[in-house]
């Protein structure tokens, strides 16, 4: 008998759980640069892609549909991570920037046109000082309807943390320093929280996930089963919350792991995955909230790819 963790990584047969939308985006030519990073705003239909590059937009905004609408700005100099916060009164765009220059090191907060509300970090500097708030190439951020954040930092620079901050940008509690003993990390990539107050880290260089109390930043648990041939790239919830998906950038493609409900964290089950084209290197995900669609962003291939449940 397989228990439920001896499952091969694709069996014989195994139903897919997503398939390619074809049809988006309608407007491709609009990557002109790298895409590290998609959020969708469920509420208003809308897909926001931050892209690297010269001389390029660094965010462009889509309908769910795949029609492009606009693009900015100017302020972001390497966005990875990005997330759309609606609270009752308005929406906000959050993104994290890596950059050595002048705009870099931060976490920014953006209105949906684009207009800088925010920052926080010393642009330019990289530090680990939480008074005043500094990150080094902080990767992912997650935000609560509450206000209170939690910022992964970082994408190979000094510090490798999970820092819960409350809605006025104050240290709450902090997980995390350089190793790969419990609750240590190398590169904390992406980070997502559920709706039983866990937080999810993916431990990227340790080729694992690692799994916080949100109210305590108690350690809980990890995985690091389904990841022997390539470490989790991102950590998103399918819109029911009964599956992780996770990119693993170097073998193009996406694991469907089975989400525990309350209760022990034990190893990970892999019940899917979604093979992609060579070279596509699939780095950050987004899930919609409200239709289930998955959106990848694609930095080899250039694009933001939709798959949409079965």
């Amino acid at each position: 008998v397989l228990k439920a963790f001896d499952y091969p990584s694709s069996w014989e047969g195994q139903e897919q759980m997503f398939k390619l939308d074809m049809g988006w985006p309608k407007n491709p030519e609009y990557f002109t640069g790298e895409p590290f990073c998609v959020a969708v705003d469920s509420l208003h239909g809308l897909v926001y892609v931050g892209q690297r590059g010269d001389n390029v937009p660094k965010v462009l905004v889509f309908s769910e549909e795949g029609y492009f609408l606009n693009s900015w700005n100017d302020t972001v100099e390497k966005p990875h991570g990005i997330f759309v916060l609606n609270t009752a009164t308005d929406s906000s765009v959050w993104i994290t920037d890596v950059g050595r220059g002048k705009y870099g090191h931060t976490v920014k907060q953006y209105s949906p046109s684009g207009k800088l509300l925010q920052t926080l970090g010393t642009p330019g500097n990289a530090g680990s000082s939480l008074i005043p708030l500094q990150f080094d190439q902080p990767a992912d951020i997650f935000v609560e309807d509450s206000g209170d954040m939690y910022v992964v930092d970082g994408d190979g620079g000094m510090n490798n943390r999970l820092l819960k901050l409350s809605n006025d940008y104050k240290e709450i509690w902090m997980a995390g320093t350089n190793g790969s003993g419990i609750g240590q990390f190398k590169i904390p990539h992406s980070v997502t929280v559920d709706p039983f107050g866990r937080v999810w880290v993916a431990d990227r260089e340790n080729r694992r996930i690692q799994v916080f109390d949100k109210m305590t930043g108690e350690w809980l648990g990890s995985w690091n089963r389904c990841f022997s041939e390539e470490g989790p790239y991102s950590v998103r919830f399918t819109a029911n919350y009964k599956y992780l998906i996770v990119a693993q950038l170097n073998i193009n493609r996406l694991a469907i792991l089975a989400a525990p409900p309350v209760g022990s964290i034990r190893d990970c089950v892999m019940v899917n995955t979604v093979q992609m084209a060579d070279e596509t290197k699939p780095h950050l995900v987004d899930v919609d909230m409200k239709s289930g669609a998955v959106y990848v962003a694609q930095i080899g291939a250039q694009q933001v790819q939709k798959y949409i449940p079965l």
